[in-house]
């Protein structure tokens, strides 16, 4: 049985001369790869054909980590600590979410890709918790923390997100300085961490929509964390199966 391609959502950046280039941390690709799909990077530069012939090819897609989502899709407050905007990476991430929310293609976000979920489908965020959350806790550890756990995180014991971990209860590590703010319709939130802070949501009646604030690909000795990527990769194994009997 050959594995589910997995299309992971890429940044726009330049190389030491100055070319643009699309990358990608090889966490994502090493915590794919860890779950048994191949990783496929979505450039972040693609119109809509092409983003569609490639969406089509893909059994799941894995919405990654990055700058902040620009203010032009969500009401929320413009503040000097908005940074990383891309509006070709906006444009392209929100496409292929409302898409894949909409055809129920398996979906997985990280960090960005959670605020994005809520942001492509009608919510809005916090533009920089420190000045917008009475009393939260330091979210934004600097980037030599990635594994490093600073914070815990509830999960609701009747949510799908608790059926994968196996876990109500986990310790997570944070890299952000924005948040879910107001939930989208159509999202249901299904983690918190202690200040209240948004950590988890998943989609409803959707077959597997799951986000989440921290970031596991840098968690993968964890079980719950390879327990979180492997459900991911199989339901994409398993809708890239069902879609292939359809045709």
């Amino acid at each position: 049985m050959s594995k589910p391609l997995i299309g992971i959502t890429t940044r726009n950046s330049k190389d030491a001369d100055g070319h643009p280039l699309t990358a990608l941390q090889h966490s994502y690709s090493a915590a794919i790869l860890q779950a048994g799909g191949v990783p496929i990077p979505i450039p972040s530069i693609l119109e809509a054909e092409n983003w569609r012939d490639l969406y089509f090819r893909l059994a799941g897609i894995l919405f990654s980590g990055g700058g902040d989502v620009s203010l032009e899709y969500f009401s929320g407050a413009d503040h000097p600590r908005v940074s990383g905007v891309d509006p070709l990476r906006d444009s392209t991430e929100i496409a292929l979410m409302r898409a894949a929310a909409n055809d129920g293609k398996p979906i997985l976000g990280i960090c960005r890709g959670a605020q994005l979920m809520n942001v492509a489908l009608g919510g809005t965020l916090y533009t920089h918790i420190p000045d917008q959350v009475e009393n939260a806790l330091d979210h934004a550890y600097p980037t030599n923390l990635r594994k490093v756990l600073v914070h815990s995180v509830t999960i609701d014991k009747d949510s799908r997100s608790a059926k994968i971990f196996g876990e109500t209860l986990l310790n997570v590590n944070s890299l952000h300085h924005q948040a879910l703010k107001d939930i989208a319709p159509s999202l249901r939130v299904v983690g918190r961490a202690p200040d209240g802070i948004v950590e988890a949501v998943e989609i409803s009646d959707h077959p597997y929509a799951v986000a989440v604030q921290w970031h596991p690909e840098w968690l993968t000795g964890q079980l719950p964390t390879q327990k979180l990527f492997k459900s991911f990769v199989a339901a994409s194994g398993k809708s890239s199966i069902e879609n292939r009997e359809s045709i």
